[in-house]
């Protein structure tokens, strides 16, 4: 299949952006993940840094493995900000766009062809790279994979094809020498331009099973999960609103309601929030996370008040805490 032929098929089926790269490794990428590693820039994260050997080698995810194709769907919506009371979530977990790319990408493997194995957010693959190979997108200094059309408001997925495929060119595109991103991160994690320190960054916090550092949660406002700030100032992720005008995604959640974390049935939550990395799929840390967003707001009202105080007096260690800090933030002396 020519590269034309296969952005055509692209366009039926919806994809935002697509491209095809030969199933060989990824060997450079393999060497920083391991680099990395040992510098300890990715503190206790798993993902795809968890087995470089697997997730650089897409020529191993299946027999006969001829093609890697990457695809990109954008997410982006516009939403009003949060009212008090409310915590924010980054707009790729406003709707679960993942499973939209998985059924594209299923049919797309039906159409070409042989056999495939469909890959989005999966831990065996290291998606940007095989976007960047293929032209889909290129490396920001953020770390984040940028599309020339839709900038890096997009989900990537991969498909690992037995079907023969004409390569796509790399975009040879770059950031220049802007640093927007490098500036606007308030925990400096992007100290070295396309090296992310995890222990910096926000985002990791959110989704940690640790205690988050006191400088963390101040920087973290009225984030509950992830967050889109190296994103917000992006000059390439400028225009996508007027492309997106009037685009509205399904059942979208831009922000959640911190009590109603605070109590609602962990089996609710879990249901609720199944698109979110919760480590251990335990609601304790999306609880945590309202938590720090309580103590960052206004003084809330008595009924919100109690519910801070009712988890200070938890047997919880992390949640007692979090919640000591939300009330002390706020002014409020907690009487145990």
């Amino acid at each position: 299949m020519t590269a034309a032929e296969l952005e055509r098929l692209a366009e039926e089926l919806a994809l935002d952006a697509i491209g095809a790269a030969p199933a060989e490794p990824y060997a450079n990428t393999e060497r920083d993940i391991a680099e990395r590693k040992a510098e300890g820039l990715f503190a206790d994260l798993k993902f795809t840094m968890a087995q470089p050997e697997v997730s650089c080698h897409p020529e191993s995810l299946l027999p006969g493995a001829r093609a890697v194709v990457s695809a990109a769907l954008c997410y982006y919506a516009e939403a009003p900000e949060p009212k008090p009371g409310e915590g924010r979530l980054p707009r790729y977990a406003w709707t679960d766009t993942y499973a939209q790319l998985r059924e594209r990408l299923d049919e797309l493997g039906r159409r070409l062809g042989g056999d495939y194995r469909v890959l989005v957010d999966a831990n065996q693959h290291v998606d940007r790279e095989a976007a960047a190979r293929s032209g889909v997108g290129f490396y920001g200094k953020n770390t984040l994979l940028i599309t020339r059309k839709h900038g890096s408001w997009v989900v990537l997925g991969t498909l690992v094809t037995t079907a023969e495929l004409e390569p796509t060119a790399p975009l040879g595109l770059d950031c220049g020498s802007c640093r927007l991103c490098i500036d606007a991160c308030p925990t400096n994690a992007l100290e070295e331009a396309g090296v992310l320190d995890v222990n910096r960054c926000l985002s990791y916090w959110t989704q940690s099973r640790h205690s988050i550092p006191e400088p963390v949660r101040v920087a973290l406002g009225d984030r509950v999960y992830g967050c889109d700030i190296c994103q917000d100032v992006c000059p390439w992720n400028r225009g996508v609103e007027k492309r997106r005008a009037g685009v509205t995604a399904d059942a979208a959640e831009p922000h959640v309601s911190l009590v109603d974390w605070l109590e609602a049935e962990d089996a609710d939550l879990r249901v609720r929030y199944e698109r979110l990395f919760v480590p251990r799929n335990d609601p304790r840390y999306l609880r945590r996370n309202a938590l720090v967003a309580l103590g960052n707001g206004d003084v809330p009202d008595q009924e919100t008040l109690s519910v801070i105080e009712d988890y200070a007096s938890s047997e919880d260690e992390l949640l007692r805490e979090h919640a000591e800090w939300a009330l002390a933030r706020l002014g409020t002396v907690h009487n145990s």
